[in-house]
């Protein structure tokens, strides 16, 4: 009898345990194994063992990633023997552009006195660290870490700098 008890409570607590965290998941939209710092989000555990993705498709504000506007990212990444950053649309493809230029690498990227870069990306031709969106409506950015400490246990931009976002200008 005390058998029989013990596991219907267990079972109890199972099903409870498990219809909260599909309520909390399906209506505050968490996702489990999500690390989330800024406007970059990323997936630490379906990523490779080499490297980590993040992607972005706001700028820090939350305004969605719009082609026709001027969008600066700037600062610093975390640490990384190499990384990416791509422009793709909305399906996953490269954006189409005149320049076929659809992202930098942090070998040939241009870079101030203190590490940090400044990447403009925009319909029209920018000096310096220019992407080019093809007036596309919407985009979005995603940055590749390579061989990087930044895991599961990154919780915070302490953690992990990533570079900021800003929308400053739009037609």
């Amino acid at each position: 009898m005390r058998l029989i008890f013990i596991t219907l409570l267990a079972l109890l607590v199972a099903a409870v345990v498990g219809l909260g965290t599909t309520w909390m998941t399906t209506t505050r939209g968490t996702e489990l194994g999500t690390l989330t710092i800024g406007a970059w989000t990323a997936r630490p555990r379906t990523g490779t063992a080499d490297g980590v993705a993040f992607t972005a498709t706001t700028d820090d504000g939350r305004r969605p990633l719009d082609g026709r506007c001027d969008v600066v990212v700037s600062g610093v990444t975390p640490a990384a023997r190499f990384w990416t950053l791509t422009l793709y649309d909305n399906k996953g493809h490269l954006v189409a552009n005149s320049m076929q230029r659809y992202g930098f690498t942090s070998q040939e990227i241009v870079r101030g006195a203190d590490g940090a870069f400044e990447i403009r990306i925009a319909s029209r031709s920018r000096a310096g660290n220019w992407l080019p969106t093809g007036g596309i409506e919407r985009y979005a950015l995603m940055l590749r870490l390579y061989d990087t400490p930044v895991g599961v246990a990154t919780r915070t931009q302490r953690d992990a700098p990533m570079p900021s976002i800003a929308t400053v200008g739009c037609p």
